[in-house]
């Protein structure tokens, strides 16, 4: 399959360069390779650094309507090559076709959102108590950007750093994951062909995460860094950002629970169910970990839940009707078969799958009369499980569903108006879904609390990450 935008190099300073050690990219799938691209160091990643640090002197001066232009050039582009970069996002992430259609739309909402809110960075006029100055604030650019995004979503969470960063007058310096690069260098190519000047935008490849990774977050000119990935590397990345005083944002790990209330609607609560645990093939920050139900209706909803999981269809993301497809690597298969086995261990009956299949496939599966001291109510396991626990009463929900470290995303369903505020106002999580199994929107805040993260992404909120406020006093008036 030839396509046009996936190409085997890094891109600096509007170039794409290539290098003596490469490293091999992993069809997840076929676990045939995809590619090769550089294995850069952190040698390299200075220059990549200092490149972007350079670039950011004419950058932050440009328009934002010029910006602005630029970015929704970018939209465009993105929109015509659609097919081409949910193609590449499925050969190296394993994801269906289907959903990385919608991803690549997902993605591109936040180009088409920050193009437009880049005009919207508004200062304000302060009233002066003695009337013999006049104060203003205005908002401008951090500085240079370290993006480090992950392998689950491999353009959406680049896109939502990269646009909010560029719409205000920032450079970047991107690490993709390793496992799949490919996306960010056919965006690279797009960002080029937009009209992004040279060293704007700049995509280092590498095996060596860790040594760039501290390289971004301790050299001075690195004005702020933004990581998506698992808590303890955030935890590292937030310790190496203390040493120069960084700005940073989190997006780390989730362990979401799904509450099913007694009056809810039990259709729509297996609809939401399906939908919030098996994207990606349950491999997203936001999947849906633990699943409470409350007793009397819990042999109704794990019924219909079954059922449902049974009829989805599993296989390689380029075959047309394939639902779910492999997981990321042999850990994320590992992880899942010993979350599955110390439940059952432990007292859980298997309602359906509970198997590998073949290479990084496994089953979708349901688990039910999960014992509470199981491994999955307490560690996020990043598969396609389904974990159902029984719960009384309205309070005890509650208490299970904070009964984390984490609190990225909640969803409960429940048919009662005044169940929905409360139970929405006390869970701890920075996202709460009501009735439904999918959340992410450009518009909202996308982000946690607690142990999932610092800040948020999206939404006005989003672009005031990569801004900083400068306070202007006028004397002697």
């Amino acid at each position: 399959m030839k396509n046009s935008l996936l190409i085997e190099k890094a891109y600096l300073s509007g170039a794409f360069i290539s290098s003596k050690k490469t490293f091999e990219v992993i069809n997840p799938s076929t676990l045939k390779p995809v590619g090769s691209l550089p294995d850069l160091t952190v040698k390299d990643c200075q220059k990549f650094i200092d490149t972007a640090h350079k670039s950011w002197e004419a950058w932050k001066s440009t328009p934002v309507g010029e910006r602005s232009k630029m970015l929704r050039n970018l939209y465009n582009l993105i929109n015509e090559h659609k097919q081409e970069l949910a193609e590449i996002m499925t050969l190296e992430s394993g994801k269906p076709l289907q959903e990385s259609l919608t991803e690549v739309d997902y993605a591109n909402s936040f180009i088409d959102w920050f193009a437009e809110e880049g005009k919207r960075a508004y200062g304000e006029t302060i009233p002066s108590l003695a009337g013999n100055t006049r104060m203003q604030t205005i908002k401008q650019g951090v500085g240079v950007v370290a993006a480090i995004t992950p392998w689950n979503f491999p353009l959406a969470m680049i896109t939502r750093k990269v646009g909010p960063a560029l719409a205000a007058g920032c450079t970047v310096v991107l690490k993709p994951a390793s496992q799949t690069p490919f996306s960010a260098i056919a965006l690279a190519k797009l960002a080029d062909k937009a009209g992004i000047p040279k060293g704007v935008f700049n995509v280092i490849t590498s095996k060596d995460s860790k040594g760039i990774g501290k390289e971004l977050a301790t050299n001075e000119k690195i004005r702020k860094i933004s990581f998506t990935g698992s808590t303890s590397v955030g935890r590292t990345l937030m310790e190496q950002a203390a040493s120069t005083i960084k700005r940073i944002s989190l997006e780390l790990g989730g362990n979401a629970p799904f509450i099913v209330f007694n009056n809810a609607d039990i259709d729509k609560a297996v609809k939401g169910a399906v939908s919030g645990k098996f994207r990606n093939t349950g491999q997203t920050c936001v999947s849906i970990n633990r699943f409470y139900v409350q007793e009397e209706v819990y042999k109704e909803f794990s019924t219909k839940l079954t059922e449902a999981v049974k009829a989805i269809a599993v296989g390689d993301g380029l075959k047309k009707g394939t639902q779910v497809g492999p997981l990321i690597n042999s850990e994320g298969l590992k992880k899942v078969e010993e979350h599955v086995q110390d439940a059952i261990d432990k007292g859980a009956k298997v309602a359906t799958g509970g198997k590998p299949i073949k290479g990084l496939f496994y089953e979708p599966t349901v688990l039910i009369d999960m014992p509470k001291d199981s491994v999955i109510s307490t560690e996020e396991t990043f598969g396609p499980i389904c974990a159902l626990f029984k719960f009384k009463t309205e309070d005890e929900a509650i208490k299970l569903a904070n009964d984390t470290p984490f609190g990225l995303a909640s969803y409960f369903f429940s048919e009662n108006v005044n169940q929905c505020f409360r139970v929405s106002e006390q869970l701890e999580a920075g996202m709460v879904g009501v009735n439904t199994g999918l959340i992410s929107n450009a518009s909202a805040p996308f982000g946690g609390v607690k142990q999932s993260g610092l800040g948020r992404e999206g939404s006005k909120y989003g672009l005031d990450e990569y801004i900083e406020v400068k306070y202007i006093c006028f004397g002697g008036i």
